[in-house]
């Protein structure tokens, strides 16, 4: 089979048979690009969505993405041959290259082959690898590909262009390349001036070519750059090479190409096999061997440490690395196991390791101090001037390792240990590493390394699947691929089916008392009692993040408190902070620390205690939740939301989380959606249907309505079972309010009046009230215009009577629609005007957004369309500094319409064309057909053909959707433009037929 050729390093293009295929526009290039940057791996829908449209996607934005999928899918059948290159696997899409080539993945894979040969001294080999490497680039990767998670990647690569660069201009020197470099190395430096190890190449390139001054000149350059810009001097290798070319130093000049290794005797060599399976992490040995490059040799030490949680692959890692430049270290390799974090045993001592050490050094056992302070004196003296490489395996704190660490830069030092060892930063120049889970094709090339690539490549949705459930942490990687090849009649799909079950997967991955139970349950016997007892709680949740007041009220303390503990389980490598936005930091567990978690919580909680812990979290996010809705919605009615206790949050802490409240629903919103489906699950229906009355506020002004609809529908599940009559009707209630957010207005009635009925059998007032005001606007919609200013009125007193100004000013608000709709345009302005005063005494920006959108209406009517321009924009603005799409969409209508009753036809058709692109985006077919209407009225005006189309698309949208008024409306307007040779048709008469 022939190869399709992926090719990202510069404009993205693919080949095949030596044709470029043509990939169609910039949103299937930008999934195509998220596909090929993560090979194998499943991109979920919503990561691309974020990608094509970062400001903001429409809400048929699935739907286009599924088409861009087909699209590419037919591009490669057609051209290739190939069916199946991309697959459909939940949550996304996966792209199967294995058996194609993408260039990135050629080029990592020479760059790394080019290291290894160079690591083996030969140079001159080394050197042609590289070229290869680099003569893959044909211009800036991902030229023409736009989107945040592209350019992240664009700049990754750029970076690591620059490194092989530099890299390549190191060995072309040992080999004698000086002059032919100079022009290469120059453009380089003067496109990337901060680039201090392209200087330093340059420099000692010309001053190899008999360029003294020149090379001098470069330096004073660079210097100049970095004091000028950054405010610094330049780094110890510049600075050490300046030195040694004013002292014409014969350190300069060329070194033998490929020298032939110095055997060496008597000398250690402890480290061990690495493992055959080792496989990615490249970044990061890219930043040890850089490390090595730029510091051995010099001052201070050169010192790395990698962290990370157990099971990450911290020693695998030091190992394989190790291995790999050992040949730079002739006077031999030193390693050993502190036991930081064993089960059985206790750290091993300064002591003990020291004399281990000099012992394996050369040094007699008789002449081995007992003094720990005089040992560690003697092991610094008999490493003086030697090259030693020195791993510190599995170390536990700072005390355990200082003793350890020789006193000059000729050695290095590597060091693991499960925490970040912050306190090296103030003594030492450390690389520090913090080792996470392997990015997804690596995850897929140590299954294949282990498992065997036949059986891992026949499915990689399956495969993909398996890694994430493993985390993609390497240990439960290694032990699910010795699993796979243990028991060759499993496939892949037969692992992920037992692992997908939360309650026996780590039991799964943990065979004896190790594996990756056994990992984690040392790092969390390690922690103090409270914060242990914190950790397991916080497993009791489901949400995919959360911020510190959550710990508090979980272990019923102060914020202060939770979040020191939290911040401890950053440092273990136990939480991880979270890549959200939002008013405050918010932390995430992975997959397999949370089950641990939960596990203990389990296992050291009682009932009575877990639940406790549960109903103080959701008494907190009930206490934030509405607190933000009534911030947002205004009035100072207080929601009765039966047997729920109310947690007490410090002030400053609420106004700090609360600043913005629609921006803290928005941080809260899947957390807010997993917290009442758990409450839903353990029958705590008050909390529950009191979430998803508050959540509702962000639910209706973000138009996120598939959240509505499964939060109201667990907490009316759950208050049924628990004959929680309040909460059952007022779970009725909001799924009738979406049904009318849907314009579903017949299917909304059904469930307004079973609300109804219990709101009266529980005699709460105000849920009556909101009910009635419900199933007014049903009775407005179906043109019941006496019933529906019945049911209106009835709300209004239930509104005053339960003190809600907020509610009072919305039903005001309603009765003057209803009275413009009956004709009495100055009875509706009048009930506008005492809407909006009333929205504002409540501080209901809402409200008074949406009372001023119906004084411009009663302008439209009253004749006076300038003024209702005037208010239509008082609105857009209104709506758009509260982040509400659907009022936009109204506003803009509206202005639309006023410009088309003055005349401006050609005005109103580009408003009229952004307030249906936003419409569109909302999905709201009656205001959609609205516009359509609006878009016919003002090509009348201008006397265009048109116009009768775009009324009887309206028209039909009005009928499906039961409005019989409109739907007559459009009737009468088709007949008016429909006459034989009409011209312009006056905008006064087109007014009459809206006004009838």
């Amino acid at each position: 089979m022939q190869q399709i050729a992926f090719r990202l390093l510069g404009p993205l293009e693919v080949r095949f048979d030596g044709t470029s295929l043509a990939l169609g526009g910039p949103r299937q290039r930008t999934v195509l690009t998220m596909l090929l940057l993560a090979p194998g791996r499943v991109v979920s829908v919503d990561s691309l969505i974020d990608t094509v449209w970062p400001n903001g996607a429409p809400t048929t934005a699935r739907n286009q993405i599924a088409i861009c999928v087909a699209a590419l899918r037919k591009v490669f059948k057609t051209a290739a041959g190939v069916s199946d290159l991309i697959v459909t696997a939940h949550p996304g899409y996966a792209l199967s290259a294995l058996e194609h080539r993408v260039d990135v993945v050629d080029f990592e894979e020479r760059v790394g082959r080019a290291r290894e040969v160079a690591r083996g001294g030969q140079t001159a080999e080394a050197c042609d690898v590289f070229a290869e490497a680099l003569s893959l680039w044909r211009g800036r990767a991902l030229d023409g590909v736009t989107g945040i998670r592209v350019e992240q990647e664009a700049t990754r690569l750029e970076g690591l262009r620059l490194d092989v660069h530099e890299e390549h201009a190191g060995l072309r020197l040992q080999l004698g390349h000086h002059h032919a470099l100079i022009p290469e190395l120059s453009a380089l430096v003067s496109e990337h001036p901060m680039r201090e190890q392209a200087r330093a190449h340059l420099i000692l390139a010309q001053y190899r070519s008999g360029r003294r001054a020149e090379a001098l000149s470069a330096f004073r350059e660079g210097r100049r750059f970095l004091v000028e810009e950054l405010g610094i001097e330049p780094g110890p290798v510049l600075q050490g090479l300046h030195d040694l070319v004013l002292r014409d130093s014969p350190e300069l000049t060329q070194p033998l190409a490929d020298p032939a290794p110095v055997p060496a005797t008597n000398v250690p060599a402890q480290l061990p096999v690495e493992s055959a399976s080792f496989t990615g992490r490249v970044r990061e040995l890219s930043s040890l061997d850089r490390m090595l490059d730029e510091r051995l040799g010099q001052s201070p030490l050169t010192m790395a440490a990698i962290s990370g949680i157990g099971g990450v692959g911290k020693t695998a890692l030091a190992v394989h690395w190790a291995n790999q430049i050992a040949a730079r270290f002739p006077d031999g390799q030193l390693f050993t196991d502190l036991r930081g974090y064993d089960e059985k045993d206790d750290p091993v001592s300064p002591a003990t390791t020291l004399d281990r050490f000099l012992r394996a050094l050369g040094v007699p056992a008789p002449q081995i101090p007992a003094d720990p302070g005089e040992r560690a004196a003697l092991y610094r003296s008999v490493l003086g001037g030697k090259r030693v490489l020195i791993v510190l395996d599995n170390a536990r704190s700072l005390q355990q390792i200082r003793p350890l660490l020789p006193g000059n830069g000729r050695c290095c030092v590597l060091i693991t240990g499960r925490d970040l060892m912050d306190d090296l930063l103030g003594d030492y120049a450390v690389l520090q590493i913090g080792l996470n889970a392997m990015a997804a094709e690596e995850a897929t090339a140590l299954l294949a390394g282990i498992a065997g690539g036949n059986r891992i490549g026949v499915s990689p949705a399956a495969t993909a699947r398996l890694g994430e459930l493993c985390d993609r942490l390497p240990l439960a990687l290694r032990i699910a691929g010795a699993r796979l090849a243990a028991k060759p009649h499993w496939s892949v799909r037969t692992l992920v089916a037992r692992l997908e079950d939360q309650r026996r997967r780590l039991d799964e991955l943990s065979p004896g008392e190790g594996g990756v139970r056994a990992g984690f349950r040392l790092s969390y016997r390690d922690l103090p009692p409270a914060a242990r007892q914190l950790y397991r709680r916080l497993g009791m949740l489901t949400v995919p993040d959360f911020a510190a007041w959550v710990g508090a009220a979980l272990l019923d303390t102060d914020p202060v408190e939770a979040e020191n503990l939290i911040e401890q389980f950053v440092d273990a490598q136990l939480l991880e902070v979270a890549s959200t936005s939002g008013p405050v930091i918010r932390y995430r567990f992975q997959d397999l620390l949370r089950l641990f978690a939960w596990e203990r919580a389990q296992a050291e909680e009682s009932d009575d205690e877990r639940g406790a812990a549960l109903e103080r979290a959701y008494s907190g996010w009930l206490t934030l939740a509405d607190s933000a809705r009534q911030r947002a919605y205004g009035g100072s009615h207080s929601v009765v939301y039966g047997p729920v206790r109310r947690l007490a949050l410090p002030m400053e802490l609420m106004d700090e989380l609360l600043d913005d409240p629609m921006g803290w629903f928005e941080s809260e919103r899947t957390a807010l959606a997993d917290v009442i489906g758990q409450a839903s699950g353990t029958d705590r229906s008050a909390y529950a249907w009191g979430l998803t009355v508050n959540s509702t506020t962000l639910f209706e002004a973000h138009n996120y309505l598939e959240d509505w609809r499964s939060c109201a529908e667990n907490a009316l599940a759950a208050a049924e079972r628990t004959g929680d009559r309040l909460g059952e009707a007022t779970m009725l209630r909001s799924l009738g309010t979406l049904a009318i957010y849907q314009r579903q207005y017949e299917e909304a009635k059904p469930w307004l009046l079973r609300s109804l009925a219990l709101f009266d059998a529980c005699g709460e007032v105000h849920g009556r009230a909101v009910t009635l005001r419900n199933l007014a606007l049903c009775a407005r919609f179906s043109g019941d215009l006496d019933e529906a200013a019945l049911g209106a009125q009835e709300s209004l007193e239930g509104f005053r009577r339960a003190g809600d100004t907020a509610g009072e000013s919305h039903v005001l608000g309603l009765l003057a629609q209803l009275e413009l709709e009956r004709g009495n345009v100055s009875a509706g302005i009048a009930l506008c005007t005492e809407a909006i005063a009333k929205s504002r005494e409540a501080g209901s920006v809402r409200g008074e957004t949406q009372n001023t959108y119906r004084l411009a209406e009663a302008l439209l009517r009253q004749g006076d369309p300038a003024g209702a321009q005037e208010a239509c924009y008082k609105v857009l603005d209104l709506t758009r500094e509260d982040g509400d799409r659907l009022g936009e969409a109204h506003a803009l209508r509206g202005i639309g319409e006023a410009r088309w009753r003055q005349g401006r036809s050609e005005a109103a058709q580009t408003m009229l064309r952004e307030a249906l692109e936003v419409a569109e985006e909302v999905g709201d077919r009656f205001l959609q057909a609205r516009i359509e209407a609006d878009v016919g009225f003002a090509l009348a005006v201008h006397g265009t053909a048109d116009a009768a189309p775009r009324l009887l698309a309206a028209r039909e949208v009005f009928d499906a959707l039961g409005a019989r008024i409109w739907r007559e409306r459009m009737d009468r307007a088709v007949a008016a433009v429909s006459t034989p040779d009409h011209g312009p048709i006056a905008a006064e008469e087109l007014a009459m037929i809206l006004e009838s």
